[in-house]
Order: C-alpha cells, then sequence, then structure tokens
C-alpha cells in the first residue's frame, strides 16, 4: 500500500531551501506537461491539475474552493494529491493536501523572492491572514529572520490574531503598510484589486499570490506598468486575472521571465530601484516536484 505522508512526516524533513532547490533542479529537466481543469457552481470551484514530467512521474492534485465555508469555521480549499512513479506508473504516495499546498506554494513565492526582492529587506508585509499569509511569514524568515513583519486583512481582528501568534504587527493603514515595506505579499481572495500602483515606491517586490481565476485580481494595471514582471510559468500565470487582464489590455506589454529562465540568469532583479512583480500562479508542474522531494525524503 502506498504510503501517505501528512505534515508529521514531513515537517522534521524539510526546509524552505532545499524545497527550493527541489524547484530549480525540476526547472531543469524536460518541460512538464500540464492540464488543468475547473469547473464553477457560483461563487464554488473544483479545480484539477495534473502533471508529468519526464524523470519525476506523474501527479493529480484536485482542489475545492468553497468561500462559504469560512462562516462555518471550515477550510475554505480543501482537496487530494497523488503521486505516481516515473517508471511504472503505480501509485507512490497520497499526500496532506494543505501540507503540500504549503511547501509548494510558499517555496514558490520564496524561490521567486531571493532572485527580485532588493538587497536589503528590513519589512515585510503580507496581506492576507489565513493559513497561506502564516506560511509565508514562516517561509520569508528563513531567508530574512530579522525582517520585520506587518499583517493587513480586511478582517482586522484575524489580522491581530496572527500577529501575535507570530510576533508580527497588526496594520491599520494599507496604502501605508504597502508603502513602507521592502516586500509585499498578498494571499487573498480579492476579486478586485487591493494593491495600487500609485502606492508603490521603488525598490520593492510585489509577491502576488491569491488570485487563481481569470475573474480574480490582487494588483492593479498600474502595479503592472510600473514594474519588471516575472510569473513561475508563462502557461499557468496568462490564464489568471492579474496578468492575463494587462496581458489583453496592453497595460502589461511583456513577461520578463518565468522559472525556466532560472538556469540562463534571465529570472533576477537588475536595478536595485527596479520594482518587481512575481505572480505566483502554481500548476501541478510545481506539486509534483515538491512532491517528489517530499516523497524521496520520506523513502530515505
Amino acid at each position: 500500500m502506498a504510503p501517505h505522508l501528512d505534515a508529521s512526516t514531513v515537517k522534521p524533513l524539510a526546509s524552505w531551501r532545499k524545497v527550493m532547490q527541489a524547484l530549480v533542479t525540476g526547472h531543469g529537466l524536460p518541460e512538464a506537461q500540464i492540464d488543468d481543469t475547473l469547473l464553477r457552481r457560483g461563487p464554488d470551484a473544483l479545480l484539477s491539475r495534473s502533471a508529468l514530467i519526464d524523470g519525476l512521474g506523474s501527479l493529480v492534485k484536485t482542489a475545492t474552493v468553497f468561500p462559504g465555508n469560512a462562516s462555518y469555521g471550515r477550510p475554505t480549499v480543501n482537496g487530494s494529491v497523488s503521486l505516481f512513479a516515473d517508471d511504472t506508473g503505480e501509485l507512490d504516495a497520497t499526500l496532506d493536501f494543505h501540507m503540500l499546498t504549503k511547501w509548494k506554494t510558499a517555496a514558490d513565492s520564496l524561490l521567486a523572492a531571493s532572485r527580485l526582492a532588493p538587497p536589503k529587506v528590513g519589512e515585510i508585509l503580507i496581506v492576507g491572514s489565513g493559513n497561506m499569509a502564516a506560511s509565508m511569514i514562516e517561509a520569508y524568515r528563513s531567508v530574512w529572520p530579522d525582517a520585520r513583519f506587518n499583517i493587513w486583512s480586511r478582517n482586522p481582528t484575524a489580522a491581530v490574531e496572527l500577529a501575535d501568534l507570530s510576533d508580527a504587527t497588526a496594520a491599520a493603514d494599507l496604502q501605508h503598510a504597502v508603502w513602507s515595506a521592502d516586500i509585499v505579499s498578498t494571499s487573498t481572495m480579492a476579486t478586485e484589486a487591493l494593491i495600487l500602483g500609485s502606492w508603490l515606491r521603488p525598490g520593492q517586490h510585489l509577491d502576488l499570490i491569491g488570485g487563481f481565476r481569470p475573474d480574480m485580481r490582487e494588483a492593479d494595471d498600474e502595479c503592472l506598468a510600473r514594474s519588471r514582471v516575472f510569473v513561475d510559468s508563462r502557461r499557468t500565470a496568462a490564464h489568471v486575472g492579474d496578468i492575463g487582464d494587462p496581458l489583453k489590455s496592453g497595460a502589461l506589454p511583456h513577461v520578463e521571465a518565468d522559472f525556466r529562465d532560472l538556469a540562463t540568469g534571465g529570472f533576477c532583479r537588475v536595478d536595485p530601484d527596479e520594482i518587481t512583480v512575481f505572480k505566483n500562479a502554481g500548476g501541478a508542474h510545481l506539486d509534483l516536484m515538491v512532491a517528489r522531494h517530499l516523497s524521496d525524503l520520506a523513502s530515505a
């Protein structure tokens, strides 16, 4: 019977730097085959993502997104993950959905920030107060342990609670908090832009995590127009609102690079005063890279 990997199994073995390296290594392999299916019922969604990478195997990750769950004290996002062997296609492992999502999503943004953030990072703003916001604090602290953290949320009580748990400060004014931060990381369910380009100053890095549908936006067009814009994958990012909308309108002339450009040095900050934006669009190919790494750690 294939093993099941959960948070208790993985926590003693994994590190953010190792998972970032797994993403770098994975992007040096043959390009992934990926496919997504999105079904909608009002605000609810069923998203299935699959990937196959020669040398790593294949993976299917299915997520349900039910925004109304928050009012019942239940997770908004749930799902399942299956990892299959590269040589035989047999089931190698199942993985806890939330555990894998945490490591993959946060390492995705952390890898980008490690290349795109300004030379000195003294203050980091987390926009959002859910599980991913907490994971981003943990991930960013692994690279910038001395940075100050501010948290802003549309739910001020939740921001205070997360700040108390994370040795951070709850921010009351979003515009001021954005202006003062060196890294701004958003993980929300926003359908209208929360971050305005007029609030940004030279040298900042903006990390957009939350939007996964064409109708979701966390940053306005001016954010994209004022910045050099990077994505984890051009193929997956083109379908989300923060990239697809400004590309269609012309507000965003082009995307600078994605993770396939890591090996050539094209995925990097070139000027300390430039504004960089990274869209974390995810994708099952990233889940596959991280799941294989975690599975290898557990079997070793």
